[in-house]
Formats: structure tokens, sequence, C-alpha cells
């Protein structure tokens, strides 16, 4: 009995020093230097591991929806080479105030957070991201240490034709729109967030890929938070390598919206993922679709831009009459029935047009709808409907019709049902350019 209880108590002992062994390997530290040096007795420095460091940006208030996602995709992959150098997540700047967004309930889309669109779980899976609401809560105010309002150079590409890539503070090009109040701090537009503000301000000139901001970002400052501002700017890294389109695969958008959409599939166009071979993985890490093997739904998609992009790209852009014939040339070509229309066309140019195509289809949101999904949420809805078709055919130049195109790949896709665009009238084939045709690489 005695030489049991004291084989526990061996044991327990050895378990303690176990436990404290595996705390103190865990733990982060740095050794004296003195501790290897012969004849020296050394200590040993036990440091705090350091906390996170925020990144925020935003970009020009005139940029549009889609756009702003590509720009997401850049300043993401940043993130992603600074967490090799420390602790950072991504700051996710909330949607507000777009020019696209004229709907009558415009004023009211503030402050909306990123998962009233798209996936933060799938978003995750590529780097660590939070809302706005979320930093505030973390660093319990909606104070921003540093901003980096990003400008060119006045000597730059633009003017020398030379391109080189730097990065260096300069000062400010054109005076500043963000104004310092009595107490020193900086204010103006923060997504409708009055009591957000920055505690130092400058211009940075920049003309670099976004990469190249890693080095400043980890060596010229110790700030925990930084905004940096017009991140258009910066350039993506390697456009349409694998950095890129694991960025962009991760851009899911939310599952709610998804199912709107699939919703509507199923009920007007008589599409679903099962017989479109169309069916997601949940990790978009792990799905990665041979080309070709997604069928799509048994309807022809069309985005036609109107409005003022009809008019500032009017050699790019049929007429609605032209726009019509073609549509009708394709329903013939893949013997397809129901046509489905993504538009920013008013509603008498809708009627016109549906007067000379039969069996087309749009999602007109009630109003109910409209004040839940937001402007985004419905061009997300009209984008998801528009990949899942049988073919698809855009708009020249339209970062809208682009996002499609890679939705489309993303799921599987052939090049040849995807990477299509309206002809404008008279315009020949050698004159109408298709668009390039970009593959997913894993």
């Amino acid at each position: 009995m005695a030489a049991g209880r004291f084989q526990r108590v061996v044991c327990l002992a050895l378990f303690l020093i176990f436990v404290d062994l595996l705390a103190f390997v865990s733990c982060d530290y740095e050794v004296d230097q003195q501790i290897f040096q012969p004849g020296i007795q050394g200590t040993l420095k036990v440091a705090a591991a350091k906390p996170r460091r925020y990144l925020l940006y935003d970009v020009n208030p005139g940029e549009g929806f889609n756009l702003r996602r590509d720009v997401y995709m850049r300043i993401a992959n940043l993130v992603k080479k600074l967490q090799d150098q420390e602790s950072w997540v991504l700051v996710l700047p909330p949607w507000g105030r777009l020019y696209h967004w004229k709907s009558s309930m415009d004023k009211q889309q503030i402050k909306i957070p990123w998962s009233a669109f798209f996936d933060l779980e799938s978003l995750n899976r590529h780097i660590p991201v939070i809302e706005f609401e979320d930093y505030i809560k973390e660093t319990g105010s909606a104070e921003i240490d540093e901003m980096w309002y990003l400008q060119s150079y006045k000597d730059g590409f633009f003017k020398t034709g030379k391109w080189e890539e730097k990065v260096d503070e300069r000062d400010c090009n054109d005076p500043p729109v963000f104004r310092q109040d009595e107490s020193g701090h900086y204010r103006g537009w923060f997504w409708g967030y009055d009591e957000a503000y920055v505690l130092k301000f400058k211009c940075v000139s920049a003309q670099a890929n976004a990469g190249l901001m890693v080095k400043p970002l980890t060596t010229n400052t110790t700030a925990r938070s930084i905004m940096i501002n017009r991140a258009e700017v910066l350039l993506h890294d390697a456009y349409g390598q694998t950095g890129y389109w694991d960025a962009r695969r991760s851009m899911r958008f939310s599952k709610e919206l998804r199912l709107v959409g699939n919703e509507f599939r199923s009920k007007y166009l008589n599409s679903t993922d099962k017989d479109d071979k169309t069916i997601m993985w949940e990790d978009w890490r792990t799905f990665k679709p041979a080309v070709g093997t997604a069928k799509g739904g048994p309807y022809l998609a069309v985005h036609l831009r109107r409005g003022d992009f009809a008019r500032s790209h009017s050699k790019n852009v049929p007429s609605l009459q032209g726009a019509a014939k073609q549509i009708r040339e394709i329903m013939k070509e893949q013997k397809l029935k129901k046509v489905y229309l993504a538009t920013d066309a008013s509603d008498q140019e809708v009627k016109e047009i549906k007067k000379m195509v039969t069996g087309l289809v749009r999602y007109k949101p009630t109003k109910e709808e409209l004040i839940k999904y937001k402007d985004g949420g419905i061009a997300i809805i009209d984008q998801w409907i528009c990949a899942h078709a049988r073919y698809f055919i855009g708009t020249a130049l339209s970062t809208f019709s682009f996002r499609i195109h890679e939705e489309r790949s993303i799921l599987g896709f052939e090049p040849k049902t995807t990477y299509n665009r309206l002809c404008a009238d008279n315009q020949s084939v050698e004159e109408c350019e298709q668009p390039s045709h970009w593959p997913v690489v894993y």
C-alpha cells in the first residue's frame, strides 16, 4: 500500500514538472545574450506576447461596389504577408453611400457590415478579419492611431512614363479632407461613425504593389492601428496568380443571399445546383472543380449596363435594339428559351427589351427585400443567378460582368460559356474584342 502511494506521489510530481515545462516553452521569451558567455551567469527574460495590430483601409468615395471588392483582395494579401512578421488583423470598412446605390432608401445605407454581403467565416479562412464594430469593442473606442493617406508622386509614372516601385512620406499634393478638431484629433468621413477619429495623419506617396507596404508598416511605426486611405492606389502583387485567386475564392457571398438566389433559380428558371452540377463544398480551400464540370441552368444570363455607362462607353455598348437582337441570336444558338436579365436600365427601357425578347426574367425585390438586402445585396443576387446560367454574356469594361466571369470560373464553367460580351451596334467581329480568360490558379 505504502509503495503504491509513493508511486502515485512521484507520478504527480513528474506531471506537474511537465506542465511547468510546457507553459515555459509556450511563452514568448527572449534570452539574455550573456547566458552563452563562459564565466558569466545569464538571465532569462520572459516577455508578454505582443498584442495584435489592426490594419484598416478605405478607398476613393467615387469607386463602385465591384472595384472595392478588388481593392479588398489587394489589402487582404498585404495582411497575409504582414502575418509572416507579426499578428495582424484586417478591419473591414463598413459599406455605404456608393454612387450606384440609387434606390429610394439610399440615405439609410450606411454602417453596413460586411456580413450583410459576404461570408465572414469564409474570409477568415484566408486572413483574420473583423468588422469595424468588433474593432471598437476590442480596442474600447473608435480611435485609430494613424492614417496613411495615399497619393501619387508628383513626378511619378504618369508624368515620366517610368515605373519604379517606391513608397515615401511626402507633403500632401492636395489639401487633406481630414481636419483637426480642437483636441487635435483628425476627423472626416468614417463610414457614418461620427465618434471615429485619427490621432496622427500623414500623406504617403505610393507607386507600388501592396506587398511593398510590409516594410514601412512593420519598421517605420509602432502604432497598433493604422488606416490606409485611398488604398486603390496600391496594385496587386501577382495578378491572376495563386494569391490573387485564394483571396478571390474566399470572398463567398453570404449564405442568405445565395439562398435567395437559389430559390429564385429553382422557382423561375428550373435551375438547381444538383441538376446544374454547381454544388460547392463548404470550405473554398478544398473546392477545386475541373474546368467544364459545371453545366449551368437551362437559361441565358445577360448583364446589360445602361445609364451613365452606356453614354461614357457608347463605342462598346449596344443600343436596346442591338442588345435584343444579340440576345435572340444566342438563345437560338444555345437552344435556350429563357433569359435572365441583370441591368441598371430604367423600367421603361426594360419594358422595351421585353417587347423584343420572349422568355425574359428578372429579379425584382419587394420593398421589404430592398430594405433587408439593400442595393448591394440585390446586386449580389443578380450576380449569383447570372453565375449559374448555361451561358453568360456581359458588358465590355464592366467590373460587374468581370466578377461574374470570376464566379463562373470558380464554379468550373467552360470559358466559352463565360467570357463573352455584347457588341456595340455595327461593330465588326474584330472590333468586338471578347474578354480575356483568366483561369483559376490553385
